[in-house]
Order: C-alpha cells, then structure tokens, then sequence
C-alpha cells in the first residue's frame, strides 16, 4: 500500500525512501502553513484574556510566549537533519522521530504521548470554535454545500428582535455538521497535497483578525475613551482573580502551539537553501505577524469593552453592527478552522497509520488500497485503515466537544498541558544534544534556568484551567 509506506517515519525509511519525495514549499508555504495552525481559535479569546491580566501585565505575557515560541523555533529547526541540520543524511518528519534520534525511544514515548494529545485537543477545540459560528452545513445536489454560522444566527437575531433579546441556539447539530465535514476532509492522505487549504486558511484567519481590529477600533472611537484599568478585571475574591489569571495564561499559551507541526512544515520545503535557512525566515514573519495581529486584537477588544470584554470576541456579542460584516467574519472563522483542523490531525494520521502498518505488516486490509467512484466525482483511493480510524477521530472530538463545550476553560487546558513540554523542555534538551553542550556552562546553565522558570507557569495556567472546566461543568 503506498499510503502505508509514505507514512512510515522510521529513520532507515527516511533515508532510503523518502529522500526521492518532491518538496516544493518555499518561505510564502511556509508563512502560510503557520499562520494556519497558529491563527486559529486562540486569537478570539485574547482580548478576554488581557481583560484578566490588565494594561501592564496583559501584553507583556503575549511577548513572553511570542518570545519563547521564538526561541523554541530556533531550536527545533536544527532538529530537521540528523547528525547536522545543514547536510544530514536522515530527515526526522516528525516531532517525535527527532526526539527519538535525539534523546532515545523512552523520551520519544513520553514527547509521543504529549504530541497526540496536544494535536487530538486542537481537534476538540477547533470544533467547539467552529460550533460557535457554524449554523449548518448541509451537502445538497451535484456535491455543493450551503454554510451559515451560527453566529450569523444570532448577529441577524440581536439585529431583529434587540439586543436584549434571548437569543439562544444550541451548539450540538453545528458541531456534528462541522464534523461531517471533517470525516470527509481527513481522507486526503498526506500534508504535502493540502498546501492549498492552508493558504486559503491563512488569508481567512486575516480577514477576521481585520474584521476584530476594524470593529474594536471603531467601538473605542464610538465609546469616545479607552475602558480597562491595569489590574484588569476586578472580581469578588482574591481566590476567583488568581483562577481566571491562570485560564488567561494558558488560552493565550494555546495561541501558540507552533511547535507541534513545525517539522511537519519543514518536511514539505524545497532546499536549497537549507530547510533549517528557509524555515527560520518563515518563521521570524509568522511569528512577528501573529503577535502583532494577538496584542492589537487583545489590546481593542479590552479597550472597546473593558471589564464587560466577552470570552470570544467575534461570537461573544459584545459586537451586534453591523450584522452583515459580524456575518462575514464569522464565515471566515469557519472557513479558517476546517482547514486549521486538518492542519492538526494530519501529522497524528500519518503516527497512528504508521505505528499500525509497522505492527502488521502483512495485513491484506490494511495495506490494500480501493478504487471509489462517485457520480460527478473523480476516482479516487480508499483505504481501509484509513476510513475506520479517521472516522473514529473526528467523531470522537465531536462527542467530546459536545460533552465539554467551555470555550475559553477548554483551551487554557490544552495551552497547560503541551505548551512547556513541546515548546520548551524538548527543544532545550535536544539542542544539549545535537551540540554536545556541557553541563554547567554557561549556555547550559541559561537554557536549563529558562526551562526552569517557564514550568511553573505553565503548570498555573493548567491546574486554573482545569479548575475552570470543572467548574463550568457542574454549574
């Protein structure tokens, strides 16, 4: 089966099998691909975000993370080649596989487990998001769909009936409409074929983030001053205040979860120049881009809104008019999340196809390919283990999407859980490796006091966002 193969990432393969594969991507591939998977869900609640942290403390977190993002970054694109990341022979296509080469199969457990889970949560999450907005998504005759979004719903309601009206639809048929969608997306099966769902991905998480910035700005210009205090958000206890700073931590962590597809993305760039060359530069204008879209997205929602900023900023309706363009921005989210969700779940397909084509190798079903033809459709391959287990994904995220459908709780809790290990703790850890640093000098002591000072405010952020979940549930 040639799906089988391609997606086995073990290093003998890497080296003899897909050093022939055609990488065509460039730095504007690149750009595009991060900007996919990091514009996403995690800009829409930052403005509730610096409602908690306040003026002073608020965008001085969001250049914290934007800065280790960075640095982290750094540090991952070396990992790409092996032994040298300029001209090593063995391409690592996957987080874990660098790992593995790096620091042994007991480490590459561990980073596996976090990995999966952090690219199984943006699953939950990205269909909690896109609930929000999606009204439906229904396939009617010759293969077209018709999409409105829930919000689209609301905006239109508050527009008729007042902004006092109980407006209230549910979000259980958006969330399996949006994971109808996705069941059908996840057979395409290989991140290099889906650069063009990432580019129009990117420009739609862009047309958003503007319709947010354009409507904050003009909210602060229509309130005649700037709301908000350098303390943030006052509350009734001291107790309740640490809580929802630690949720703020860790939604603005989710806003960067770049190091888990980083090498996927420098799996799919043409060299020369070197992939490592390529992928910095990439990586310097995401990064650069996002954190700045993040403080001014965070800095006028809080502004235009004040103690009131709500938990999602474009389907929160603290914004009613105009409706239509509420209407349009909220397309553009839906629109961006089908292909950030695919961005996500494409790496763990190929890890979990993989792990099972290396356990059963001689299995018919498996590794056999058959040709489907639907009418109006061209031919194309269907693989069994491929239809079951994808399925079994997407409907998995969408039940527990429906069973823990808190926003904002939900994606401090993935921010908590893979932000240190992933974007920290690995990266460091291999960079000691791949340049044989010595233990207590001074490179090392600063790389491991950074690693250091980030874990506990990491492990804040999850245990509040955790108590915020539980919390949210049993009310």
């Amino acid at each position: 089966m040639e799906e089988a193969h391609s997606s086995n990432r073990t290093p003998l393969l890497n080296n003899k099998h897909h050093n022939h594969l055609r990488r065509t991507g460039n730095v504007w591939t690149a750009v595009a691909h991060i900007i996919t998977g990091v514009i996403g869900a995690g800009v829409l609640s930052l403005a509730w975000s610096m409602a908690q942290l306040g003026w002073i403390a608020g965008p001085l977190a969001m250049v914290l993370f934007a800065s280790v993002t960075l640095i982290s970054t750094y540090l991952l694109c070396n990992c790409y080649k092996t032994p040298d990341p300029e001209v090593g022979p063995v391409r690592n296509r996957s987080y874990i596989d660098a790992v593995n080469m790096n620091l042994g199969k007991t480490n590459a457990r561990v980073c596996g487990l976090f990995v999966q889970v952090g690219l199984y949560g943006m699953g939950i999450a990205y269909t909690i998001t896109s609930a929000i907005s999606l009204r439906g998504m229904v396939l009617v005759a010759n293969a077209y769909f018709t999409c409105e979004c829930r919000a689209i719903q609301k905006s239109n309601c508050y527009h008729n009936e007042g902004h006092n009206a109980e407006c209230y639809f549910g979000d259980a048929q958006y969330m399996l409409a949006f994971g109808v969608v996705q069941l059908i997306l996840s057979q395409i099966n290989n991140f290099h074929n889906i650069q063009w769902l990432s580019v129009v991905a990117a420009f739609m998480s862009f047309a958003y983030s503007i319709v947010g910035l354009g409507l904050g700005i003009a909210k602060v210009v229509g309130n005649g001053y700037i709301k908000g205090s350098i303390r943030g958000i006052s509350t009734s206890t001291t107790g309740e205040k640490v809580w929802l700073v630690s949720q703020a931590l860790g939604d603005i962590a989710f806003a960067y979860p770049y190091s888990l597809i980083l090498i996927e993305i420098q799996d799919t760039l043409k060299s020369p120049p070197s992939e490592k060359d390529t992928m910095k530069t990439a990586s310097i204008i995401s990064i650069s881009a996002t954190t700045f879209f993040y403080l001014c997205c965070g800095a006028l929602g809080y502004a235009a809104f004040g103690d009131k900023t709500p938990g999602n900023l474009l389907t929160g309706f603290g914004f009613y008019e105009p409706y239509w363009l509420i209407d349009f921005a909220n397309m553009c989210i839906v629109l961006h999340l089908v292909g950030g969700y695919q961005v996500y779940s494409q790496p763990l397909f190929a890890n979990v196809e993989k792990w099972v084509s290396v356990k059963f190798p001689d299995s018919g079903i498996i590794h056999k390919d058959f040709k489907l033809k639907l009418p109006l459709l061209p031919a194309f391959k269907l693989n069994v283990l491929r239809l079951c287990f994808r399925t079994i994904f997407v409907a998995s995220t969408t039940i527990i999407a429906m069973l823990f459908p808190y926003f904002n709780q939900v994606l401090g809790v993935l921010g908590g859980i893979y932000f240190w290990p992933l974007s920290i703790y690995f990266p460091v850890q291999m960079y000691f490796k791949q340049r044989n640093v010595e233990a207590w000098s001074l490179k090392w002591v600063m790389l491991q006091s950074f690693s250091l000072v980030c874990l506990p405010l990491t492990l804040f952020a999850l245990v509040g966002s955790i108590e915020g979940l539980i919390t949210a549930r049993l009310k």
